[in-house]
């Protein structure tokens, strides 16, 4: 099975920014930070994951720190593994920030499958900000040993 990350490759070489839009990127982005349209409650950050493999499944480690159960969302869909999460900033009503390091970010991880997986056996915990996703192998992808006659 393959497991591809939906984004578009990093630029390895730049001969000019402006030459393939690089620059007016972020000429873009600075108007948007400069007026305020750009702000970090409206990020949406790709979360760091790994991907490991066994002979049964293969499982999907996604760190989503300050997520809880409520701002999560994991979906199987036409070849795509989507993990949506937001992590909320909360305080009591009773007290106000003088000064907060953190912020509610939004998480979207988007994994191109190949169905090798068995969508109906799909397992997940989240626990301490790691959300563990077990993948089952399709049966039709299993190891088989067959009798010789």
């Amino acid at each position: 099975m393959r497991l591809i990350r939906y984004a578009t490759p990093a630029l390895q070489t730049i001969p000019s920014a402006y030459a393939c839009g690089l620059g007016n990127t972020l000429d873009r982005l600075f108007e948007e930070v400069s007026s305020g349209a750009a702000t970090p409650e409206k990020a949406i950050l790709a979360p760091r994951y790994k991907v490991s493999e066994t002979s049964d499944a293969f499982a999907l480690h996604v760190e989503l720190p300050g997520v809880s159960k409520d701002g999560l969302e994991l979906t199987v869909d036409q070849g795509q593994i989507r993990v949506n999460a937001r992590r909320a900033q909360t305080q009591p009503d009773s007290a106000g920030a003088v000064s907060s390091e953190t912020v509610s970010v939004s998480y979207e991880l988007v994994l191109d499958h190949d169905h090798a997986i068995d969508p109906a056996r799909i397992s997940a915990e989240l626990r301490d900000g790691l959300l563990r996703v077990v993948l089952p192998k399709s049966e039709a992808l299993k190891p088989r040993k067959i009798a010789v006659a």
